[in-house]
C-alpha cells in the first residue's frame, strides 16, 4: 500500500537554507511542499491555502519570532505538526517551544539529509523527534537546574550575581535593588557559602558554569 504524501510548509528568513531543504524534499516522492517563504507572516497565509501536515520553521526571525509563530500555527491550525529548525539547540528555548506551542521536534540547522527525512516521517506520524545534542543540551539543562535548587540560590541572590558580574560594588547593588548595604553583604556570605567560593571572581565562575548569567 502506498504511504500517503506528507504535506510540508517551510519558514526561514534565509532563502539558502530554503533552497537546501527543498533540494533534499523534491528529490523524495514521500514528501509535497505546499509552500516556502522568508516570511513568518505569508507563512500562515499560505497555510491557510492548502492543507498542512509539517511546518518546518526557524527559531530567530525578524517581525516574529518561530516561537510566537509557533503559537499561531497550533492556534489556527493544531493538527499540524511542528519541526523547529535552528542554529542553537539552547535548553530553555527549546522547553518554551514544548510547553507553549507543543512543538513535535528540534533539530540543528547542521543535520543531514537522513536524519531531517527521519525527523519529518516521525513527527508526521504523531511522534517526536529531537536531535541528540539537542536531548544533551536539555538534559545539561536539567542537571544544572537541579543544582541550583539543591543549593538553595534564591532569585534576590541571583540578581546579585549578575551584578557582582557587571562589577557593581555594594553601595551600587544597594541602589539598583532599593536594599541597605547591609542586606547586600548578607546575601554576598550567603551566596559564597552556598557556592562554596571565596571571592567575587569565584561566584562569577559558578554563575556561568550554572549558567545563571
Amino acid at each position: 500500500m502506498k504511504e500517503p504524501v506528507i504535506r510540508i510548509a517551510i519558514v526561514d528568513d534565509h532563502q539558502i537554507v530554503i533552497d537546501g531543504i527543498l533540494s533534499i524534499l523534491e528529490k523524495n516522492p514521500q514528501f509535497s511542499v505546499i509552500a516556502s517563504t522568508t516570511s513568518p507572516l505569508q507563512i500562515l497565509e499560505l497555510m491557510q491555502q492548502a492543507t498542512t501536515d509539517v511546518l518546518i520553521t526557524d527559531i530567530i526571525m525578524p517581525g516574529m519570532s518561530g516561537r510566537e509563530l509557533a503559537g499561531e500555527v497550533k492556534r489556527l491550525f493544531p493538527a499540524v505538526k511542528i519541526l523547529a529548525l535552528s542554529m542553537s539547540g539552547d535548553a530553555e528555548t527549546v522547553n518554551q517551544l514544548i510547553d507553549e506551542a507543543e512543538i513535535s521536534g528540534y533539530l540543528l540547522k547542521n543535520t543531514g539529509k537522513e536524519e531531517l527525512t527521519e525527523a519529518i516521517n516521525k513527527v508526521a506520524a504523531g511522534g517526536i523527534y529531537f536531535s541528540e545534542a539537542v536531548l544533551d543540551e536539555l538534559s545539561n539543562h536539567i542537571k544544572i537546574k537541579s543544582s541550583n535548587q539543591q543549593a538553595h540560590i534564591t532569585a534576590r541572590e541571583i540578581e546579585i550575581i549578575r551584578l557582582i558580574e557587571k562589577e557593581f560594588s555594594t553601595k551600587q547593588i544597594s541602589e539598583t535593588l532599593f536594599i541597605s548595604e547591609r542586606t547586600v553583604e548578607t546575601h554576598r556570605k550567603n551566596i559564597l557559602r552556598k557556592t562554596n567560593t571565596n571571592n567575587a571572581l569565584g561566584i562569577i565562575k559558578y554563575a556561568y558554569k550554572q549558567r545563571l548569567i
